[in-house]
């Protein structure tokens, strides 16, 4: 059985490799762009322990709604959840096999109404889930987190999703994402003190459906990411590293491209500048055998990427990782951006700066195509460095006031 830890934003927490908060000076977010206090409204006194966080339940459907606030308390580094007050509780030890974890759900809003509950100064997840509780355990190494790719999980046959933040002294990141699983649709905001207000994740009109059809119209097996209930109705689509692991996708679904890739810049230099604000730190990527080497100006090799299968390409992990230092992790987002987007060949000048080249080849990422096509903004977190470029569902303000999570109609 596979079990997944949460130690702190996404990592290492290796179904979610993306947008990594590191705590420290200005409040980084690594993995894509964003600098604490540089977004968002800002200079509006010290950010409170708590901020209320508003879920309203658009989605039409009747049955109970159930949240979690689950995650890392950033003064202490102790993994635990919080109550609806914002009150922090650590997890008890966890055992092998996994223990049952305390009961940390919250009553949500019935259909058409809002509930208000406190988040802390953490840096994890607010669950939510339609009729059903969701089953969380503690194993010796943290909290296991769902894993709807594996069929045996407690939670398959639930309908849950789930958004992620981290909120610290220099303000809130919140997020929509479906870099596990496209499921059951919401939105998130954020209001500063200045009264002004950021919200992105809400789906276009008949999007939701049209995300699905687009999936189960696209020929090579990408129809098998959706999974359904034992009543037909469809609980999610996995993402497509987690298809993979499911052996819902072929594992060959990305070799053409790479390929591709390969072969092309066997012969000719990929320039990757990774940093918006830094034009002229560039590194430059040739093909030798079955490793591509990147060089600096200087000519010195700076790192190598072995030849990466579709898994490494979906989870921008593995033969792609991405630690968090500034040089390796930084090519290595750059170059995810670039296989999941299929931009690496129509420019040798990565990351790609625009929309209009993005998922045209004939082999891409069509989970995230879909995705993109149908949010209103266009922003998504489809993949774990969807980031890079400023593409990702994201809002972050420095001073926030509160916190919105809207859970939208599925029509």
């Amino acid at each position: 059985m596979t079990y997944w830890f949460t130690y702190e934003k996404n990592g290492p927490q290796y179904d979610t490799p993306h947008f990594t908060y590191t705590q420290g000076s200005g409040g980084t977010v690594t993995g894509g762009t964003t600098t604490g206090g540089t977004t968002g409204g800002g200079g509006g006194g010290p950010v409170p322990a708590t901020i209320p966080l508003t879920v309203t339940n658009n989605s039409g459907r009747s049955g109970s709604v159930y949240l979690y606030d689950l995650g890392t308390l950033l003064s202490t580094g102790q993994q635990g959840w919080a109550d609806a007050n914002g009150t922090f509780h650590a997890w008890p030890a966890g055992a092998n096999p996994p223990a049952p974890a305390p009961d940390a759900s919250i009553p949500g809003p019935a259909a058409g109404q809002s509930a208000t509950i406190r988040i802390p100064k953490f840096s994890g997840r607010v669950y939510f889930s339609y009729g059903q509780k969701l089953v969380f355990k503690l194993a010796t190494g943290g909290l296991v987190q769902p894993a709807v790719q594996n069929p045996s999980d407690p939670n398959h046959n639930i309908l849950f999703n789930w958004s992620e933040y981290t909120l610290n002294d220099s303000g809130l990141w919140i997020n929509s994402t479906q870099v596990d699983m496209f499921s059951a649709p919401y939105a998130v905001g954020v209001t500063s003190t200045t009264g002004a207000s950021q919200t992105t994740g809400h789906l276009k009109a008949g999007g939701y459906n049209a995300v699905l059809n687009a999936l189960r119209g696209q020929a090579g097996g990408w129809g098998g990411l959706i999974q359904t209930a034992p009543d037909g109705s469809v609980l999610r689509a996995l993402a497509p590293g987690h298809g993979i692991e499911a052996g819902a996708l072929p594992t060959t679904v990305l070799d053409d491209y790479i390929n591709r890739v390969w072969q092309k810049y066997s012969s000719a230099t990929l320039t990757v500048t990774p940093f918006g604000d830094q034009p002229n730190t560039k590194y430059f990527g040739r093909v030798s055998g079955n490793t591509m080497n990147f060089t600096d100006s200087s000519g010195a090799v700076v790192t190598s990427f072995q030849k990466p299968d579709a898994d490494s390409v979906f989870g921008c992990y593995k033969l792609l990782d991405a630690p968090n230092d500034l040089v390796r992790g930084p090519i290595s987002r750059t170059l995810c951006a670039g296989y999941n987007r299929s931009t690496l060949l129509t420019n040798p000048n990565q990351p790609d700066s625009g929309t209009a080249n993005f998922y045209q080849d004939a082999v891409t990422n069509y989970y995230a195509k879909a995705i993109h096509a149908q949010m209103a903004d266009g922003n998504a977190y489809a993949f774990a460095f969807d980031d890079v470029g400023n593409h990702e569902s994201l809002v972050h303000d420095g001073s926030p006031q509160q916190a919105s999570l809207i859970l939208d109609p599925f029509n």
